[in-house]
């Protein structure tokens, strides 16, 4: 017999405000990328941004997690779908790698394995803070490293620039220690301790420094899946580790 998981009016809400969040993010890149006439890869970062930091939305809406979850699985095939028939300009070149489907995706695991709503064990902020390590990492390593790039270095078949570096690490750092500093205790991770400062700080310099490793050596577009994912877990061992 199958049984249907709960679902409150709370979750259902925060369902609908996402999907439309998520509408709106793209119409507005769309719209500008048109009207103003910015480059692909100009709107492609909106929208990589304002995608990633909607997780503290999710944290913040959904009672359940099994629930809040729905809408990152979701967007692994709808982003999958607009990547290879190329149906938004805004979002994928002609050349694009399929990055979209892998940040849904490494988005989807993380929020898997650490989000746990009402539970004492919830970690949904690690969850969130290894997010922030791309969201925020990537997009300013990118704009960095195109305008102020001047020394270059290769690692296997990806090149990078050690300016772009340094901001993925500068970037991707501060975006996970306030997350870390903020998140447990808050309506984002309620029923968790607060971390100690010198526990978040060491977890987000540690995982700052492996997500800047993994950018700089990850072929193009599978950052989107290992930076996340190694940053989530990096953060993890490193709060087990330091209590």
């Amino acid at each position: 017999m199958f049984t249907t998981l709960p679902m409150t009016s709370r979750d259902l809400i925060g369902l609908v405000v996402s999907f439309v969040y998520a509408s709106s993010l793209i119409l507005v890149a769309e719209i500008i990328r048109r009207r103003r006439g910015y480059s692909q890869e100009f709107t492609r970062k909106i929208v990589h941004v304002g995608a990633g930091m909607w997780v503290l939305g999710v944290l913040s809406l959904f009672e359940n997690w099994y629930i809040g979850i729905i809408p990152f699985a979701s967007f692994i095939f709808i982003n999958y779908i607009v990547w290879r028939y190329k149906l938004l300009d805004a979002i994928d070149a002609p050349d694009s790698t399929p990055g979209t489907v892998y940040f849904a995706l490494s988005i989807t695991i993380l929020f898997g394995l650490f989000w746990r709503t009402g539970s004492p064990g919830d970690q949904g902020y690690i969850a969130a803070a290894g997010t922030m390590a791309m969201t925020w990492g990537d997009a300013l390593a990118a704009i960095i490293g195109k305008v102020w790039g001047r020394h270059k270095y290769t690692v296997g078949k990806s090149t990078r620039s050690f300016e772009g570096s340094l901001a993925m690490f500068i970037a991707s750092g501060t975006a996970m220690f306030l997350v870390l500093m903020i998140g447990p205790g808050s309506s984002l991770s309620p029923h968790t301790a607060p971390l100690r400062l010198g526990v978040s700080l060491t977890a987000a310099l540690i995982a700052a420094l492996i997500a800047t490793g993994a950018e700089a050596v990850s072929p193009h577009g599978m950052d989107n899946i290992s930076v996340p994912l190694i940053s989530g877990l990096t953060i993890f061992a490193t709060v087990m580790a330091l209590g």
